[in-house]
């Protein structure tokens, strides 16, 4: 099972020099798909040996393009620039899949070791466990023809994962790995991890009640 990392950037030079090493030393493909980066980070993924696609801003459409750009790997795996797999977290999602899985992801933690954040770890881990709904930065992944039939990603400007990840369950067993990623928790340093969750959770609820996702992602950029 031909498996492929799909990375979406914005000014990740420096995560992408970090990540993507690891990244493409465990997929048959790696594509980076930026979304407009006025730092180095094309240079760096091109430096690298990933495949680069260029397009709008935007995580859905960048991560649509970036499955496309794959090829005919048939495990999709949707990594973040700051996020890093495992070392057996391809074969692991291999193995799911094979096993009968639609998709999945892994368990998180963060990369800082205060109580408080490894509290939050732990809580998005049981969020995701009980309603099988694990996010984008615990790094989704799918069969290629689950992918396809959901037609990917909403070419929303926030909450695709969310949105992707329910969609999935519908179409069979979803997995969250025991593997870990471990996910920076540079959002949670720069503006304060009770203001952070504080954010999240009302984003989720003004979604669940009906609020447009282009509304929600004005409401987070203001926030912030």
């Amino acid at each position: 099972m031909r498996a492929a990392i799909i990375v979406p950037t914005l000014d990740e030079e420096q995560a992408l020099r970090r990540v993507l090493p690891h990244a493409l030393a465990a997929a048959d493909r790696v594509v980076v798909s930026d979304g407009g980066s006025r730092d180095a980070t094309a240079a760096v993924a091109r430096e690298l040996g990933a495949r680069l696609v260029v397009g709008g801003p935007g995580r859905g459409p960048q991560l649509n393009r970036g499955a496309a750009a794959a090829g005919d790997c048939e495990l999709l795996l949707f990594l973040h620039a700051d996020t890093f797999l495992p070392p057996d977290g391809v074969a692991a999602a291999r193995a799911a899949l094979a096993a009968g899985a639609v998709g999945g992801a892994f368990t998180l933690r963060f990369d800082d070791p205060r109580l408080s954040l490894r509290l939050a770890g732990r809580l998005a881990n049981l969020r995701a466990r009980l309603t099988r709904t694990p996010l984008g930065d615990q790094a989704q992944f799918a069969s290629r023809a689950v992918f396809e039939r959901l037609g990917g990603f909403r070419p929303w400007p926030i909450l695709e994962d969310l949105d992707f990840a329910r969609r999935l369950r519908r179409c069979g067993p979803v997995v969250i790995l025991d593997q870990r990623v471990t996910t920076a928790a540079r959002r949670f340093r720069e503006h304060g991890l009770a203001r952070t969750v504080a954010l999240n959770y009302l984003i989720w609820a003004l979604y669940f009640a009906g609020v447009e996702p282009t509304r929600l992602a004005r409401l987070y950029r203001q926030a912030r």
